[in-house]
């Protein structure tokens, strides 16, 4: 087993359940993939020698949704712990960015796209700004594509299949919110899930990074360029988003929003300690943000972007910051299908010869890391197999 996220160690964990002997090798020194949330430690004074106050974010926004797989699967192991749900007082606290303002009320237009989008039959082959457009007008279009983005990472769902984009719009979308956060970060609960595994006999190798592939059965859980890489296999190709990140540690102030989700151009703001407030210093917010660029666009564009939306939904929080990161995330947001294509064309996990490939950019279902979930579980039964 080689790659110690999500879906290694969803794959590893199915594997010895049913039996297997497995060595799982992780390069880096701590599990979870991208669900890692490393502490960011400030010195509480100038005068103390330790670092106690602390941020715990993601690599980007990270919930896990209570309809999914994920929260089904860690629930039955007992590996949920704490949950979070979104409080009733933060969801009066949600806007919509829509023509350069925030609003309280979603758009029409939004509404007319959210409903067709819950529709039993969407069409893969055609857009989902063609197949939007002619049902609901353009402008409703672009907004549902739009809204979809926390969903997709990609700067133009529109052109993305109508099926692809419709299933996450419901989604995330729904009411009451699926949205659920674990108390502390989903990083710490990778503490739990590692130590389950062992339970069951997994062997699980930290800091050790793997150049090939031996004779054995071999399920590789890594990014699909290391894959690639890895396999010397170059048909391993999906598409992607890239997206610029922005991470604020701020002050606490009454007038926080919870959520802004960007109508206009796909962006995305939550404010993560409304729902845990744990995983940031006491009076203070953590909020990350996400916007998806195009591919000659550059991460300040994309922050440039999100700071017009965090003057409304922040107000005064460049007075109020104490902690600031940026970062690009490409081909790091999971897979996108264009039309014509779905989940099923996407890069096989029996790719032969004893060998799986397990990720978020895979031909297996489900909503950005749920994928990674499924396709970790479908291959270790195709080991077992």
């Amino acid at each position: 087993m080689i790659g110690g996220g999500l879906g290694g160690l969803a794959a590893a964990i199915t594997a010895a359940e049913g039996g297997a002997s497995v060595t799982l090798h992780e390069a880096h020194r701590t599990l979870g993939g991208r669900w890692r949330s490393t502490p960011v430690r400030r010195k509480a004074a100038a005068h103390l020698s330790e670092d106690v106050r602390v941020f715990r974010a993601h690599e980007g926004p990270h919930v896990i949704y209570r309809d999914g797989p994920t929260w089904a699967w860690l629930k039955r192991r007992g590996l949920l712990e704490v949950t979070c749900r979104v409080p009733v007082a933060a969801i009066a606290r949600f806007r919509f960015w829509h023509e350069g303002r925030l609003q309280r009320v979603p758009p029409k237009g939004f509404l007319q796209a959210l409903r067709i989008s819950r529709r039993p039959e969407v069409p893969i082959e055609q857009s989902f700004r063609a197949w939007a457009s002619r049902l609901v007008g353009e402008k409703a279009a672009e907004m549902g594509a739009s809204a979809s983005g926390v969903g997709v990472f990609h700067h133009d769902p529109g052109a993305l299949s109508a099926a692809f984009v419709a299933e996450r719009l419901a989604r995330v979308y729904s009411l009451p919110p699926p949205a659920s956060y674990r108390q502390g970060s989903w990083g710490a609960m990778f503490e739990a899930i590692g130590a389950y595994a062992r339970k069951l006999g997994v062997i699980i190798e930290l800091g050790s990074r793997v150049s090939s592939i031996g004779a054995g059965i071999t399920i590789v859980a890594t990014e699909l360029e290391s894959a690639r890489a890895l396999l010397g296999d170059d048909s391993l190709e999906w598409p992607s988003g890239r997206t610029a990140l922005l991470d604020l540690g701020v002050k606490r102030d009454r007038h926080d929003l919870f959520v802004v989700s960007d109508l206009d151009t796909c962006g995305w703001l939550e404010n993560f300690t409304m729902p845990d407030p744990t995983i940031a210093p006491a009076g203070e917010h953590l909020v990350q943000m996400q916007m998806p660029i195009d591919s000659q666009a550059v991460r300040a564009d994309g922050v440039a972007r999100l700071e017009i939306i965090v003057d409304q939904a922040l107000p005064g929080w460049r007075e109020r910051t104490t902690y600031r990161l940026e970062s690009l995330a490409n081909a790091r947001t999971g897979a996108v299908d264009l039309p014509g294509t779905s989940w099923r064309d996407r890069p096989a996990i029996d790719r032969g010869d004893g060998v799986y490939l397990v990720g978020d950019r895979v031909a297996a279902p489900g909503l950005l890391s749920e994928v990674s979930l499924n396709s970790g579980v479908w291959a270790a039964q195709l080991a077992l197999a």
